[in-house]
């Protein structure tokens, strides 16, 4: 790579993995959101959006001038991280009040979702590592965009086809714990948490379908709105559980030092946050507040230790110290 700088070199190898943490930056700013940080949550949004442009960018030119790199890399779970982080980020402006912006990026996102997730489920195999959770993620990423919009715009129809992206991201999510390595819960790199955060992402679409409904725009007769907030309040309970494990995991096996997927570890902790956040709010939990404000703060924490591994990853590389190259996954 003759003439390209050590920090471009570096930049370059990072491969579709790279977009969990546009995810974890974009929801830990929906988290700060959910809790009233508002000057706290734009700085965050904006870091997202850049990562965002940054990676979309990177995205483009592998098409054009690396098509077999960029098919092989498609091929992948890792690359519906491109997804879930375009939508977050929709969610988060949608919340501001940009709803033209917000709709822009749902189409982006659910053209994408198309296409990434059918070439996924081609090569999915067994004993597959946290990337294989993917897949709900994204469908849930747009089922939860898809039902903020609807209460945003009063969109019926958007709000049922979230309620079908919301039942599929179940459905995959079966799918990829039969192919999931439970090997991974102590040996991941940082992905297996994906695990909790594709059920997180599930709770916090199951909280926006119930809110999406409303004298305005009446959605669900009460069977429906029942088993809607059984199975949200299910999937928070079952996220828990999951991060429960996840952390004794990490806490029995240390893996230090850092590693591009630990941004896979950012997200499942900022979402599970403001899922905990969301339920309390749209199911009238009041005492889930406390514990939804102390995992932010917890998703926060990760996210500045991820940062600085990052950082440090492309301090190295302008030192011309050859990093390792990050890896999408085992």
């Amino acid at each position: 790579m003759s003439g390209t700088s050590p920090l471009r070199a570096w930049w370059a190898r990072h491969p579709p993995a790279a977009g969990a943490a546009v995810m974890a930056t974009g929801i830990v700013s929906v988290g700060l959101y959910l809790e009233g940080y508002e000057v706290l949550s734009l700085v965050f949004l904006a870091v997202a959006c850049a990562a965002w442009l940054a990676l979309a960018a990177q995205f483009l030119v592998r098409l054009v001038r690396q098509p077999q790199r960029w098919m092989s890399e498609a091929a992948t779970p890792a690359a519906l991280t491109a997804v879930a982080a375009t939508a977050v980020l929709g969610t988060r402006f949608s919340a501001l009040g940009w709803q033209t912006l917000a709709a822009a990026l749902l189409a982006s996102a659910a053209v994408l979702w198309a296409v990434l997730l059918t070439v996924a489920v081609r090569h999915r195999r067994r004993r597959m590592p946290g990337s294989v959770f993917l897949g709900t993620v994204a469908t849930e990423a747009l089922a939860v965009l898809g039902a903020t919009l609807a209460k945003a715009e009063s969109a019926a129809w958007l709000a049922h086809a979230a309620l079908v992206l919301f039942w599929l991201g179940l459905v995959l999510y079966g799918f990829a714990l039969a192919r999931f390595d439970l090997r991974q819960v102590v040996e991941g790199a940082g992905d297996q948490w994906i695990a909790c955060g594709a059920l997180a992402i599930s709770a916090l679409a199951g909280a926006r379908l119930i809110a999406a409904d409303g004298p305005d725009l009446y959605l669900w007769n009460d069977d429906a709105d029942g088993v809607l907030r059984t199975m949200t309040g299910a999937l928070l309970v079952l996220d828990l559980a999951w991060y429960a494990v996840l952390l004794v995991a990490e806490i029995v096996r240390p893996r230090p030092g850092y590693d591009v997927r630990r941004w896979a570890t950012v997200f499942p902790m900022g979402m599970t946050a403001a899922a905990t956040s969301a339920v309390a709010s749209t199911m009238d939990v009041p005492w889930l507040d406390v514990p939804g404000e102390v995992l932010l703060w917890i998703a926060v924490a990760a996210w500045l230790a991820a940062a600085v591994g990052t950082l440090m990853a492309a301090r190295e590389a302008v030192r011309g110290t050859p990093p390792t190259p990050p890896r999408a996954g085992p």
